[in-house]
């Protein structure tokens, strides 16, 4: 089947695609704000730039499309008729590029956690999943606290 817009119609509706404040992004800052958490936006700094940045938790998030970033959802799964190889190499280097962003940022030290797109059909699920994630880390009282002992610098004279 041929596409249905003529090619500078396709070219118009193509550039409309967002990168930034995507629908699903926003459900997810809305019920982020719900729950009271104060977040920062895709902040360059980081690896890959995700879409929701928690400093002081050490958390990333990251919101992504189904189809654009090759999710094993129905919709994530679709591939267009038309420039099949094409679909399949971008789609391809999409999850490739997440999967590099999402390892040098646990390699920094952070929590990285992907939201897909169709998970934010059931928010009742999303919001439990986000309150577990910026739920404070049980810290042990002082006097169960394990102190690491200092090393005392060697010298070669005793």
């Amino acid at each position: 089947m041929t596409d249905v817009f003529d090619p500078a119609k396709r070219s118009a509706v193509m550039r409309r695609v967002k990168g930034r404040d995507t629908s699903p992004e926003l459900v997810v800052r809305r019920a982020l704000t719900r729950l009271g958490a104060r977040y920062r936006l895709h902040r360059k700094d980081l690896p890959g730039a995700p879409d929701i940045v928690m400093p002081g938790r050490r958390l990333a998030i990251f919101v992504h499309g189904c189809f654009w970033h090759g999710h094993d959802c129905p919709r994530g799964a679709r591939v267009p008729k038309q420039n099949r190889d094409y679909w399949v190499a971008k789609v391809g280097r999409n999850a490739a590029r997440d999967a590099r962003s999402a390892e040098a940022l646990a390699a920094s030290g952070w929590r990285v956690e992907v939201i897909w797109e169709c998970e934010l059909r059931d928010l009742a699920a999303l919001d439990e999943r986000l309150r577990r994630l910026i739920a404070p880390i049980p810290v042990a009282p002082a006097s169960q606290r394990v102190m690491p002992v200092p090393k005392m610098p060697q010298s070669d004279q005793c």
